[in-house]
Formats: structure tokens, C-alpha cells, sequence
């Protein structure tokens, strides 16, 4: 029978066997120490983009499309990814409750790039693992009766549809929809369309910034600022956005805005974050709660209240790393 020890010492045999040359170390070791700099781009585009691929570890003979699922993250981020588990695995921070793994620290050092980076204030912000998570938080949040209405597009990807879909099935709200033209002619037809299907009932307007199925862009601010005229919350489904298309969120002017930044951004695979705006962060509940959810308890709010959807128990370090 195997033993404990002998479990241990078969294993170590096993993953030494697997270990380098071949292995993903070697590779990454293989990889250009940094990013290209940016005045190659401006000398010689094509030169540019050439040192630019080699930064990925697809494979030369192929060529890569799909980053609108997940894109594949360039050598110095798959770095920071793997000093980051080499350094919680140590264990040795001065603050335990620092220690990434845990998932309650403050991460300001990253939130802070991350909020210039989207157009926020970082206490707007909470890291999660991707778009689908976010939108759950939304849709199981905000307070909705039986009969209130949530109004969305029929393009939304299922991580955005589904959300509002078991509410509406667990509690008996209402998913409306607006069938979009193919092709959308213009912002003003897209406006039209919202506000026609705009009832008493309505509380919430979900829609993607930019369509999973066509690749639409829709006219965020001027849906937000349409939903807001009607005491109706504004949440955006921007999964694409980060990496695709400049993004400033204040200016957008949205309640709520979702995503993945492990896609066009190639951040760590579990890369996401929610923005709530601050006027309306006291009308969303927690769906994972743990230590620091009820900000009843907690009058002088020292933990800003977007933290409290990242207090959810131990996490992937991967997300939280910064890349020079």
C-alpha cells in the first residue's frame, strides 16, 4: 500500500521528470526580457509588431484570434504571474492579512493603475475574477419585487443574460428585450429603441458596450444618461472594452460596469473588476458575504464599500500583480 512518503517521493520524481528544459520555465526563459519600445512602432510598424509577437508562447505556425474569449498574456505578465505564486507560497508577509492568497488586502498598488487606467477613484472599483461574476453581483444585488422590469438587448453574451435570467425565474422579475438592427445605423436608432420599450416597471437597463455577436459599440453615455432621466439603473456589460477602446467610466456616466480585462487587455486569465458609482453603491447587496459585508457595522467606514465584493475568502494571486 502506498504511504504518505511514498505518495510524496513518487510525485517529486514525477514533476522532476516533467520539469526543464522542455518545460514552461524554458520556454518563458526563451521569451524577450521586455516589451518592445514604443519609438520602433513609430520607425518601423511592421518591425514593431514582428518583436512584438515574440513575446507569446503560441506557437510560430499558428495565429491566434479569439481574444475576445481569452487572450493569450505576453511574456512579462506571465512573469509577474509566476514570481507573484513564488512569493505567497513564502508566506512571509509582515501583515498576515496581506497575504494575497487571503484575499484582504488592500491592493492598492494595483488598484490605483487599474482605476487611471478605466476613469474612476480606486474605492469604485472591486478586482474580481471576470465580467460573469461582476454582472451576478449586479443582478443579485439591487433590489428588484416581483414584475419590475429589467430592459437589455438580444445580443447580451450569456454571462450577462443568464444572471438576470435566474432572478427572473427564482423571483419573478422581468427580462425585456430590444432586438437590435443588423447593422445598427446609428446611436440615435439605439437610443429610440430603449426609450420606447421603457415602462413603469422598469428598473434596470443592461446592455453590452461592445456586442459579443456583431461587435457593436452602443452609446453608453447617452443610454446612462437616458436611464438615469428616468430614475432607472444603468449597468454595462464592457467585457471588450479594456484593451479594445480608450475607457473613462466617470465620463460614461453608468451605475454599473463590468469586466475582463483577460481578454483584449491579455491581463492574468481571472482578471475582472466591477465599478458601482458611489451615489448608488448602498443600493446593492452582497452575494458572497464574509467579515466587512454590513456597513451597518461599520459607521465610520474605514473599508471602502467596494472592497466588500472582494472579501470572498482565499483567491488566485495572478490578478492583483502589477507588470513594469
Amino acid at each position: 500500500m502506498l504511504n504518505r512518503r511514498g505518495f510524496l517521493s513518487s510525485s517529486l520524481a514525477v514533476w522532476a521528470g516533467l520539469a526543464l528544459p522542455q518545460g514552461l520555465w524554458a520556454q518563458l526563459a526563451s521569451l524577450p526580457t521586455k516589451l518592445p519600445d514604443r519609438s520602433r512602432y513609430e520607425s518601423n510598424e511592421d518591425a514593431y509588431w514582428r518583436e512584438l509577437r515574440k513575446q507569446f508562447l503560441i506557437p510560430a505556425d499558428e495565429v491566434y484570434l479569439n481574444n475576445g474569449t481569452v487572450g493569450s498574456s505576453p511574456a512579462p505578465v506571465l512573469r509577474a504571474i509566476f514570481e507573484a505564486y513564488e512569493s505567497c507560497e513564502k508566506l512571509n508577509e509582515v501583515d498576515p492579512e496581506d497575504y494575497p492568497i487571503w484575499g484582504y488586502a488592500s491592493w492598492n498598488q494595483f488598484r490605483d493603475p487599474l482605476a487611471a487606467f478605466v476613469g474612476c477613484d480606486r474605492d469604485e472599483i472591486a478586482l474580481l475574477r471576470n465580467a460573469t461574476e461582476a454582472n451576478s453581483y449586479i443582478a443579485n444585488g439591487v433590489d428588484l419585487k416581483p414584475g419590475d422590469e429589467v430592459l437589455m438587448t438580444d445580443q447580451e453574451h450569456p454571462g450577462g443574460e443568464m444572471p438576470w435570467q435566474l432572478r427572473a425565474k427564482r423571483y419573478g422579475i422581468v427580462v425585456k428585450k430590444v432586438t437590435l438592427p443588423k447593422p445598427v445605423e446609428n446611436p440615435a436608432q439605439v437610443l429610440n429603441l430603449f426609450s420606447d420599450a421603457i415602462t413603469p416597471r422598469t428598473r434596470v437597463m443592461f446592455f453590452s458596450h461592445i456586442s459579443t455577436f456583431t461587435g457593436v459599440v452602443l452609446p453608453v453615455k447617452e443610454l446612462s444618461a437616458l436611464a438615469r432621466s428616468k430614475g432607472i439603473l444603468s449597468a454595462v456589460d464592457g467585457a471588450h472594452a479594456p484593451g479594445m477602446m480608450r475607457l473613462n467610466v466617470h465620463d460614461l456616466g453608468s451605475d454599473f460596469y463590468s469586466s475582463s480585462p483577460h481578454k483584449w487587455l491579455q491581463a492574468p486569465k481571472g482578471s475582472g473588476f466591477l465599478y458601482v458609482r458611489n451615489e448608488v453603491i448602498d443600493r446593492v447587496w452582497n452575494t458572497i458575504a464574509t467579515e466587512g459585508w454590513d456597513r451597518s457595522k461599520d459607521p465610520s467606514r474605514t473599508l471602502p464599500a467596494h472592497r466588500q465584493f472582494e472579501r470572498a475568502g482565499p483567491v488566485g494571486v495572478a490578478r492583483g500583480y502589477p507588470v513594469d
